[in-house]
């Protein structure tokens, strides 16, 4: 069906270098001429109910919609609604600021037939001409909308838009059916493409299940990955959640296989370009889930007066020593060092006793349910701050503790049997980018005219279904990003 699209048969200048050309019966306008734009007021979480008015906040506007609001995850009673702004079916909401440049100006349809209102930060555009609120949905946050964005956008830390800029973005504007059938053909169209990414989102929560539970049985002594078969005898761990161990497994705390836990350095970072010989520090994000990413460092100014003892070597055991719940206490092995690394206080390196244990035996260990289990319930933190880990209760962890021979043993298996399933999940991820790839690519080529949908677009049969969310936007309404928008205060952005 795709490949059956051809260009128009004929086209013409749109005046605006991002469009280029577009079908000579499009007209090109700017949002000042579809209609008014101005600012949201609202009041704050505070206010936020279990049900009641629908109300669309910065945070999961720049966060969770693409394109259209079909609901919301947020509420405010009818009471506090009166300190909101309105908004209706058709109008469309943009971002008034982001975390950079890029980010500035996303922006989704309001498809919310009921009454619902929206908080401060938000700039809304209510059209006054008779325009396809999908089709607007669509071409407001296409890549040709972004990028003029993005050119007016103002600010370094936190970048804004205004709406006196906002109302000189110029859209293409196809007459009405046409956008009519363009929506029609992009919904059908699209629905295939989340159901494709859907069946590989499962694939690969599939395959990490497995992943785990082979993990599991190796750490644990459910199986001896020498033989394939379980132990010959087992005991009682004394551990609740462990629960039975190979009879001659030791369950320890972790402070018996630790010499010292050091904690990083949280320096003013430089800007710009990182010269070969400047030190640098490790950023959170360089430990995640078992893999060690040696470019997520910044540059610290030239001239620093470096704490001794914190230097990075390959090889060396990190884990987080704050994050979110689900990311504290995430491990991996340094490889690849850049010389002049040190930590960042927000990450703990473990010296380990290597007369005892495996570092790759213990960071197993620490990934599987079993550490996961003591990290998030070691994991403190109050109210608006992100969980912490402290030295003290990571050496109170209990570990079971097989002979070095058998802890190295279970590393090499996992290695092998873990290489084949880490490769499938690569595999399926690489799916899912070139099919948002070829998404968005679609979606852009169609609304600024590229192609020409009408002819395929009347031979689509009806589809009744509402389009499935794509990444769980408008379903559970879940993102990596805090609820209200970028966190700008983040522990992270010291390091």
């Amino acid at each position: 069906m795709i490949a059956d699209l051809k260009p128009y048969p004929a086209y013409k200048d749109s005046g605006v270098e991002w469009l280029g050309e577009v079908p000579a019966h499009w007209t090109v306008t700017t949002l000042g001429h579809i209609g008014q734009i101005f600012k949201g007021n609202g009041g704050s979480k505070e206010d936020e109910v279990s049900s009641g008015i629908p109300c669309v906040r910065y945070g999961d506007l720049y966060t969770k919609y693409e394109f259209f609001i079909r609901k919301t995850g947020a509420f405010v009673s009818p009471e506090q609604a009166s300190a909101y702004t309105p908004i209706r079916y058709g109008d469309v909401l943009f971002a008034a600021s982001g975390e950079t440049i890029e980010d500035i100006g996303r922006s989704a349809v309001n498809l919310i037939e009921t009454d619902a209102c929206c908080g401060g930060d938000i700039l809304v555009l209510r059209p006054a001409i008779e325009v396809i609120p999908h089709f607007l949905g669509f071409v407001a946050d296409a890549p040709a909308s972004r990028h003029q964005k993005a050119c007016v956008g103002r600010g370094f830390t936190v970048a804004h838009i205004y709406g006196s800029e906002l109302k000189r973005l110029a859209l293409p504007l196809p007459p009405l059916p046409e956008q009519v059938a363009i929506v029609r053909f992009l919904d059908y169209v699209d629905q295939r493409i989340r159901r494709s990414i859907r069946a590989r989102k499962r694939r690969i929560e599939l395959l990490e299940e497995y992943k785990q539970a082979l993990i599991h049985e190796a750490v644990t002594g459910r199986i001896d990955v020498r033989t394939g078969k379980p132990y010959p005898a087992y005991k009682d761990s004394g551990v609740e959640w462990l629960g039975e161990v190979p009879e001659h497994w030791e369950v320890v705390q972790l402070a018996r296989c630790i010499d010292r836990i050091d904690q990083g350095w949280s320096p003013v970072a430089a800007e710009g370009k990182i010269d070969e010989i400047q030190w640098v520090v490790l950023t959170l994000s360089a430990v995640r889930r078992g893999r060690f990413d040696s470019g997520a460092v910044k540059p610290i100014p030239t001239g620093s007066s470096i704490p001794p003892g914190i230097e990075l070597s390959n090889g060396d055991l990190l884990i987080t020593r704050s994050n979110t719940l689900d990311r504290v206490g995430d491990v991996c092995i340094a490889e690849g060092v850049r010389p002049r690394t040190i930590l960042c206080d927000l990450v703990y390196r473990l010296r380990l006793r290597n007369i005892l244990i495996d570092a790759r035996f213990l960071m197993e260990l620490l990934l599987s349910r079993v550490g996961r289990n003591q990290i998030e319930q070691s994991a403190q933190g109050s109210s608006g701050t992100m969980p912490k880990i402290s030295q003290q209760r990571m050496r109170s962890w209990r570990i079971p503790l097989p002979t070095l021979v058998e802890q190295q043993s279970v590393a090499a298996w996992l290695d092998d049997n873990l290489g084949t399933i880490d490769t499938a999940i690569t595999a399926t991820q690489r799916e899912i980018t070139l099919l948002n790839e070829l998404r968005t690519r679609l979606i852009s080529d169609v609304v600024t005219g590229k192609l020409d949908v009408r002819e395929v677009a009347a031979r689509l049969p009806e589809e009744d279904e509402e389009p499935e969310p794509l990444d769980g936007i408008e379903d559970d309404l879940v993102a990596e990003k805090p609820a209200d928008g970028p966190n700008r205060d983040s522990e992270e952005a010291r390091a």
